[in-house]
C-alpha cells in the first residue's frame, strides 16, 4: 500500500470531501441554478459550494498559504506557497450529466509547482504526484506511455471559448490540420486536468491547449513531470502561466510535437 505525505493526505482528503458534495448535486443536476458567468463558461451552484469546501479545509491544515480560485479570485497568503485550485474541471460535462469531471488541486512553492491531486469522483480515481516522489493512481504508480511514434499517438486538446477572436480560431484550425493527419486520433473530453492526468498514466501521448487558466493545469502539470513526462508552454518554454499555454507529453514524442506545434501558435 502506497504511503502518502501528509502534505498529499491534506490534498487528497480535501478532494475527497468537496466531491462528495459535488457528486450529491450532480444527481439532481437538472435543478441546479446556474448563473453565466461568460461565453459557454457556467458557474454552479455546485461548484461554489465545493470551492468553499476546499478552501475552509486547505486553509485549516495550512492557515499560512495563499489561494488561486476560479470563482474566489486570489488571496495572498503569510508565504511562499499558494493552493491553485479548480473545484469543478469538467462544468460543462457536469451541467449536462456527462460523467466526466474532476476536483483538482495544485500547490506553488514560489514560482514552481510541487504537489497535484486530480479526482474523478464518478471513476473513483485519485491522481496525485509530489516533486521528487514520483506520481500515483489510487495505488498505483504512474508512468507516461512508451508510444514514440506519432502516427500510434492519442492526443487530448481543448476547444478555445474564444473561437470568435481571428488569431485564436486560425492556431487552432492550423494546429488540427498539422496534427491529424499525423496521429491516431485527437479527443476533446472537456476537462484539462484529467486531460493532463491521462497524458500521466500513459492513457494520452500528449495534451495542448492555449488558452488555459492556470486552475485548469497546476496539479496536471505536476502529475506529469512526475510521471517522466515534459511540460512546457506553446512557446517551448515554461511559462505556463503567464502565456496561457501548455504542451504536455510522454518522453519519445515531445520534440516532434513541438517542431509540429511552436509554428503554429508564433
Amino acid at each position: 500500500m502506497i504511503s502518502r505525505s501528509p502534505l498529499l493526505n491534506v490534498m487528497c482528503n480535501a478532494a475527497f470531501k468537496a466531491a462528495r458534495s459535488l457528486v450529491r448535486d450532480y444527481g439532481e443536476v437538472e435543478h441546479l441554478q446556474v448563473s453565466r458567468k461568460g461565453p459557454g463558461d457556467f458557474v454552479s451552484t455546485a461548484d461554489k459550494k465545493a470551492e468553499t469546501i476546499l478552501y475552509k479545509e486547505l486553509k485549516k491544515a495550512r492557515p499560512s498559504y495563499g489561494f488561486i480560485m476560479e470563482e474566489g479570485g486570489e488571496i495572498p497568503g503569510e508565504d511562499e506557497y499558494t493552493w491553485i485550485i479548480d473545484p469543478l474541471d469538467g462544468t460543462t460535462n457536469f451541467l449536462h450529466a456527462i460523467p466526466h469531471f474532476a476536483v483538482s488541486i495544485g500547490l506553488q512553492k514560489g514560482s514552481e509547482l510541487i504537489a497535484g491531486v486530480v479526482y474523478d469522483p464518478i471513476k473513483d480515481e485519485i491522481f496525485y504526484a509530489e516533486k521528487g516522489i514520483g506520481a500515483f493512481l489510487n495505488e498505483r504508480r504512474l508512468r507516461v506511455s512508451t508510444r514514440h511514434q506519432l502516427v500510434e499517438a492519442v492526443l487530448a486538446t481543448g476547444i478555445p471559448f474564444a473561437l470568435h477572436n481571428e488569431k485564436t480560431r486560425r492556431q487552432f484550425h492550423t494546429s488540427l490540420d498539422c496534427l491529424m493527419p499525423q496521429v491516431a486520433g485527437v479527443r476533446r473530453f472537456g476537462a484539462a486536468s484529467l486531460d493532463l492526468a491521462y497524458v500521466a498514466a500513459g492513457r494520452f501521448e500528449g495534451y495542448w491547449e492555449r488558452p488555459i487558466a492556470s486552475w485548469d493545469i497546476a496539479a496536471g502539470v505536476v502529475l506529469v513531470r512526475e510521471a517522466g513526462g515534459y511540460v512546457c508552454d506553446l512557446e517551448g518554454e515554461d511559462n505556463l502561466f503567464s502565456t496561457k499555454s501548455i504542451l504536455a507529453t510522454n518522453q519519445a514524442l515531445h520534440q516532434p510535437l513541438k517542431d509540429l506545434l511552436l509554428p503554429v501558435y508564433k
